[in-house]
């Protein structure tokens, strides 16, 4: 394993702000195609009024494991989760298809950083280019 002082820095910018990471390895291709993706995936998901979640116990399991699951992926969109909260954002669980759709764009904008900073690991870590 590379030392952590190799990679820690381009992973936690990467989170900050999508694609941070990749810039800071001059790669900026990569990071501006990041930075977009998940800026768009986020931004989408708030216009159809996506819920975020939030750490709580369920009644059962399942529901317990998708709320925490659910919490993960938004913070993993860094910057940009912590902006929202910050300026307020709350939507509730509304029944329909748009909403749906909003959450999972949520989701998945957080998914899509992870996969970014796992790149970004391995880039500064010398095992690709």
């Amino acid at each position: 394993m590379p030392p952590i002082n190799v990679w820690l820095l381009p992973v936690l910018a990467g989170w900050v702000i999508p694609g941070a990471g990749h810039f800071m390895q001059k790669k900026a291709g990569r990071g501006a195609l990041i930075f977009g993706s998940v800026l768009l995936m986020f931004l989408f998901g708030l216009s159809m009024s996506g819920m975020m979640f939030t750490p709580e116990k369920g009644t059962d399991v399942l529901t317990s494991l998708i709320n925490y699951g659910g919490f993960v992926c938004n913070l993993a969109a860094g910057g940009m989760y912590l902006l929202t909260t910050m300026f307020g954002y709350s939507q509730p669980d509304l029944p329909g298809a748009v909403h749906d759709y909003g959450t999972k764009f949520l989701v998945t904008a957080g998914l899509l950083n992870i996969l970014a900073m796992v790149d970004a690991y391995e880039i500064a870590a010398g095992k690709k280019d």
